[in-house]
């Protein structure tokens, strides 16, 4: 059993592990801030990305309703992005800023089918001095809410 925790324990040596909970708590934080400012939750969730993946979520905006796109990345986070894209596809806006915390904000003129893409595009790169310099964040933990008022 020594042997297979110490075993266990080598293979993760170097490695970031995502961190879910640290994204849910800095999402958390800008749900309750806006509240504050009249916003309201449509929907929250999180997910595990690897670099260069991404999640594509369905959300139906009504026209009148503004709407914002929060994500918060934890720390293995570089740079992520939110897309958001028309029902036939279109890309309608992006996120343009390096960072793990891009916000949206949207106003629908007609109620529709949305989609909304959160693109894990850099994880950062452990602190020198770890066990393998070639070593990065293999995943993390991201976390979208839309918002609206």
């Amino acid at each position: 059993m020594r042997f297979f925790v110490s075993f266990a324990l080598l293979l993760f040596v170097g490695e970031a592990a995502a961190d879910k909970t640290e994204a849910e708590t800095c999402l958390r934080t800008k749900i309750w801030d806006g509240y504050n400012e009249g916003w309201a939750v449509r929907t929250a969730v999180t997910a595990e990305l690897k670099e260069n993946e991404h999640r594509i979520y369905l959300v139906t905006l009504y026209a009148g309703n503004e709407y914002r796109f929060q994500v918060c990345g934890d720390p293995n986070v570089k740079d992520v992005d939110v897309i958001l894209h028309d029902n036939a596809g279109k890309e309608l806006m992006r996120d343009s800023t390096d960072d793990r915390e891009p916000m949206l904000s949207y106003k629908p003129t007609v109620t529709d089918t949305y989609y909304v893409a959160v693109y894990a595009a850099s994880l950062e790169k452990p602190a020198a001095g770890g066990a393998d310099p070639k070593a990065q964040a293999q995943a993390a933990g991201v976390s979208l809410a839309v918002t609206y008022r």
